[in-house]
């Protein structure tokens, strides 16, 4: 049964990350507290399916403030084909120089850390927004799959992949094509994992970050469900502080 086989190939990327990326991990979350106890900032980062990950991290229930997403409306689709549709985002986010751009919107500070996710880890968007963080100081953690770090030629101008210009490199232990399941007579595999393994990571750097905060003395200020009858104001608490957070400096 594929749908089975699929659970056991995810099972299979979940176990190898747990057992080859944790001390990977760890460094990062110990550089993600130390950036939000410090006043810092985590920005995060991805563009395509991988700006999943960030849409997940902050705001959701069970994370905290510390953790700043980076959108653009451009590098996410919001239609298949025509204005907003994947051909158009497919473009730009192989473009040089436009993730800079980006980046000149927001002010940096020495304790800021950058997230940024990226499957085959070698469009620009990725690599130029992961070297403009790095110009301005910032550390920066990259999630992507090293198995096509080892078997891709570089495509940006500088020859670089995500990898090469991140402070942490974090493998997502999905192969190149990212999708998992063959089947007998048809060339292409179904069903993508690259999502699964970035949320996986990305929430469990979350738990690990929030653990390392609480032992260190300080208290996230965390999104609660209203499913388990919080305060009423509790969440919008929340959006005060971030918003707050916000208005110290430019974005």
């Amino acid at each position: 049964m594929s749908a089975q086989e699929y659970l056991n190939r995810v099972s299979e990327i979940i176990s190898k990350i747990q057992t080859t990326q944790k001390e990977k991990m760890g460094a990062a979350a110990e550089r993600f507290a130390a950036s939000i106890a410090n006043g810092g900032r985590v920005y995060l980062f991805g563009s395509g399916h991988s700006v999943i990950p960030v849409l997940d991290i902050f705001p959701r229930y069970g994370s905290f403030v510390g953790f700043y997403p980076i959108y653009d409306p451009r590098l996410m689709w919001f239609n298949v084909v025509g204005p907003g549709g994947a051909r158009e985002l497919l473009w730009l986010e192989r473009q040089e120089g436009y993730a800079k751009v980006i980046l000149a919107s927001y002010e940096l500070e020495p304790h800021d850390s950058f997230l940024i996710f990226s499957h085959g880890g070698l469009n620009a968007a990725a690599i130029e927004m992961a070297m403009a963080a790095g110009e301005k100081g910032a550390q920066v953690v990259s999630i992507s799959s090293h198995q096509n770090y080892k078997r891709a030629a570089a495509t940006h101008s500088s020859k670089k992949k995500l990898a090469d210009v991140s402070n942490i490199a974090i493998d997502n232990c999905v192969p190149p094509e990212d999708a998992l399941i063959v089947v007998d007579g048809l060339p292409e595999k179904f069903a993508a994992g690259s999502t699964v393994a970035a949320v996986s990571i990305a929430m469990a750097l979350v738990a690990e970050v929030g653990i390392r905060l609480v032992r260190g003395g300080k208290q996230p200020l965390t999104f609660v469900s209203p499913n388990i009858g919080s305060s009423p104001g509790h969440n919008e608490r929340i959006f005060q502080e971030y918003a707050r957070r916000m208005a110290s400096r430019k974005f």
